[in-house]
């Protein structure tokens, strides 16, 4: 058994995309028709997934997920194995566009939402499953973040 988190992405036009948004994977294979992407305990990724039929869309989908160690607790997702740590996820077109919007909003600052305080993604599912707007990230939440995780080590 890997110590990895391994999350499997697919693309069938018009039918499902399952995409990584943001993460630092360590490894990535191709298997079939399928990439397999590889994440380091601890690593924060986005997993962003999309179905279709041929009425419109059936699944819209972002879960932000913590990478975890064997023996850690950890939620299970659908394409992800193990399963990950939840941060953030939310369903529904409107909920994972502005999700998207967060995130670009983070990577405008010039830092790396896999880089951005945890905290910060529990915050931001948390006000957006009941409708209510987030805090913005600032360029200060996350060098108090980076402080606070330097004292932790």
């Amino acid at each position: 058994m890997s110590d990895l988190t391994t999350v499997e992405l697919l693309w069938l036009e018009k039918r499902i995309e399952n995409r990584i948004r943001f993460g630092k994977p360590a490894s990535e294979k191709i298997v079939h028709h399928r990439r397999i992407l590889s994440f380091l305990p601890g690593s924060i990724f986005a997993f962003v997934r999309w179905t279709s039929n041929d009425f419109g869309t059936i699944l819209s989908r972002i879960d932000i997920l913590r990478a975890v160690a064997p023996g850690q607790r950890y939620s299970t997702v659908p394409w992800v194995s193990p399963g990950g740590e939840s941060l953030l996820r939310l369903a529904g077109w409107p909920k994972v566009e502005r999700v998207l919007q967060l995130i670009d909003s983070v990577e405008s600052l010039g830092i790396d939402p896999a880089d951005a305080a945890p905290a910060y993604w529990h915050h931001a599912h948390n006000r957006l499953s009941v409708n209510e707007k987030p805090r913005a990230y600032t360029r200060a939440r996350h060098q108090a973040w980076l402080h606070r995780h330097r004292m932790a080590l």
